[in-house]
């Protein structure tokens, strides 16, 4: 019987062993190599305070896609973000409309539909259009402007309002816009549409197309000067244009809109050899005015109702008694445009506008004001976790200046904006991917329990979300997170 040796070679269990060893030593080393990167991830989040700045085309992007999806708060003028009872106000006129300038949150309206003539309040367009072509360069207030024929007060329709222009006077443009927004006159619009275009058609375009850009469906003029009735608009779309004047022009109000009285022509204005002497007016106008005349503005209820300072009447047949109003008292400013007001003569006319006007500021000014929303509608930083980028921004849908606040609350409407409390409802870290607009958090306003307004706050930009390694790395920052902000 043959006996057999069974022999092993220990080099094999060697190799195992030292196979093992080595690959327990790349794990080792891959682990440190995942903490190390984890731990410099975690400084760096520790110290990310911004996001990466949006390049222009991300940019626009957010915009566009903003303006698209929260349309409607991006209009002029917008309902409030609240309901409240309508009030029972004493309204003459036909037709209404009361708003906070702040935001052109609607607080009151009548009929704020109705087409009618603006009159008078046109010239508030024509006044835009020279506000245009003085911020382009075009023109200076000291501009000392020719007078063609079509503008002399002599050459103006029956019934016009005048500041009375003549043949040969000198009158800078600023001079015109006075007396355009206090004595509201013909003249002025049209030596205003002369200068600027050369005829009247192409003033009235520029006019139009200032309506048209703004999306006054409703509004359309024929003429500069309001006396044509052919002249269209509506209370709301009026008072939105209103709206978008004070905003860009806010210094007309002191210039021009608050100013008491206007005396014209004086000395200076005169045609050379001409000196001022009173004239007869009995048989219509004198080609050359030589006569100073003061007109007080037309607007009734300056220096009566308190905090006015604007705006601007219109009056002819068709339409009735117009008036665009604005007062500012304690930082709030409202604005409110009355039209197809009563009156059988200027006086009852007057009157109804003296009416309206206190009815519906003090209303406004006792019932509402403005809580500033700036430090609040601003970015919000988060870090984003397992993202392709640190952090992201978190931005208001839309951004209102100031949050109009109703008296429900304290003693006063002061007292109830004292009490607003603000909410901000988002997580301060992100997880994951993310797509430019989504909602990611509320920015909420309380009035007591109350909600006045919910505003999303939404990612500015897309994140895609990293591979497993980061996210791997990421979930551990996230579990040690407290003692890493420490």
């Amino acid at each position: 019987m043959t006996d057999y040796k069974i022999s092993i070679d220990s080099s094999d269990d060697k190799k195992s062993k030292k196979g093992l060893l080595w690959g327990l030593l790349s794990l080792a080393a891959l682990l440190l190599v995942f903490l190390s990167f984890t731990a410099v991830r975690a400084y760096q989040y520790k110290n990310f305070r911004s996001a990466a700045e949006l390049s222009e085309v991300q940019l626009q992007n957010l915009q566009d896609y903003l303006q698209s999806t929260y349309s409607e708060n991006y209009e002029i003028l917008q309902n409030l973000p609240y309901s409240i009872s309508k009030p029972n106000l004493d309204v003459w006129a036909k037709s209404a409309i009361l708003l906070d300038t702040s935001n052109g949150n609607i607080i009151y309206e009548k009929n704020a539909d109705e087409i009618i003539p603006p009159a008078s309040m046109t010239k508030l367009f024509s006044m835009y259009v020279v506000e245009q072509e003085i911020e382009a360069g075009n023109l200076s207030y000291d501009d000392i402007i020719p007078l063609p024929p079509e503008s002399w007060a002599c050459n103006m329709p029956p019934h016009s309002s005048l500041m009375f222009l003549g043949e040969g006077q000198r009158v800078t443009l600023e001079e015109l816009l006075l007396g355009l927004s206090i004595c509201s006159g013909n003249d002025a619009a049209y030596a205003l549409a002369y200068t600027i275009c050369g005829n009247m058609e192409d003033f009235v375009e520029r006019m139009n197309k200032i309506a048209e850009d703004l999306g006054l469906e409703n509004t359309h003029f024929v003429e500069s000067s309001g006396y044509s009735e052919l002249n269209t608009t509506t209370a709301r779309e009026m008072a939105a244009f209103c709206c978008k004047y004070l905003q860009k022009y806010p210094e007309s109000l002191a210039r021009y809109h608050s100013v008491q009285k206007f005396t014209y022509p004086k000395e200076r204005n005169l045609a050379p050899g001409d000196s001022l002497r009173a004239q007869d007016f009995s048989n219509g106008f004198p080609r050359h005015i030589t006569m100073s005349i003061t007109q007080r503005n037309t607007n009734p209820l300056l220096g009566i109702l308190d905090g006015v300072d604007g705006l601007k009447t219109g009056y002819i047949d068709e339409s009735g008694y117009n008036l665009s109003l604005t007062a500012r008292r304690n930082g709030n400013r409202f604005l409110s445009v009355t039209m197809g007001g009563p009156g059988n003569s200027s006086s009852e006319g007057q009157a109804g506008r003296v009416h309206d006007g206190k009815e519906l500021m003090n209303w406004a000014f006792k019932t509402f004001a403005d809580f500033d929303m700036g430090l609040y509608t601003h970015p919000y930083f988060v870090k984003a976790y397992c993202a392709s980028e640190k952090g992201i921004n978190i931005v208001p849908a839309y951004e209102p200046s100031h949050l109009t606040v109703p008296y429900i609350s304290g003693d006063n409407v002061e007292e109830s904006v004292a009490n607003v409390k603000v909410a901000v409802d988002i997580n301060k870290n992100h997880w994951g991917a993310v797509e430019q607009g989504e909602i990611c958090g509320y920015l909420r306003f309380y009035l007591d329990e109350y909600l006045l307004q919910e505003i999303p706050l939404v990612a500015d930009r897309d994140l895609k979300k990293a591979n497993f390694i980061i996210a791997a790395s990421d979930k551990l920052i996230l579990k040690f997170l407290p003692l890493i902000q420490r």
